[in-house]
């Protein structure tokens, strides 16, 4: 299960921005992840208590967001939705097309707890 190796780079991060932020404790996480990121929205769930655990972002919620495949078409130029297995433009059905959106794993925004600083 990557999804573990996933949430521990993750949290890597986050851990970084509380010391940056001289914060004790993580409260919220949210992710954007697109349908073609290749990780599993709910296998990610699981993992993530597991790998928060003795971190700074034991018992944050984690909010997961799921974003659309987006392409932008090459002939009319249009960006429109798409399936993830079918990248042709909503507007004239061109398969001309280039992802713009629904590749990505990012981390959105992290709500800190100043308040409950390490001594």
């Amino acid at each position: 299960m990557h999804e573990l190796a996933v949430c521990q780079g993750l949290l890597r991060q986050v851990g970084a921005l509380a010391r940056e932020h001289h914060a004790g404790r993580v409260t919220r996480i949210v992710l954007q992840i697109g349908p073609l990121s290749g990780v599993e929205a709910d296998l990610l769930r699981e993992a993530f208590p597991l790998a928060a655990a003795d971190s700074v972002a034991a018992g944050a919620e984690l909010i997961i967001e799921q974003t659309r495949v987006r392409v932008r078409c090459d002939t009319c130029g249009a960006e429109s939705d798409a399936a993830a297995n079918r990248l042709l433009c909503g507007a004239c059905g061109d398969w001309h097309t280039r992802l713009v959106g629904g590749d990505e794993l990012l981390l959105a925004s992290v709500e800190l707890d100043r308040e409950s600083e390490h001594v």
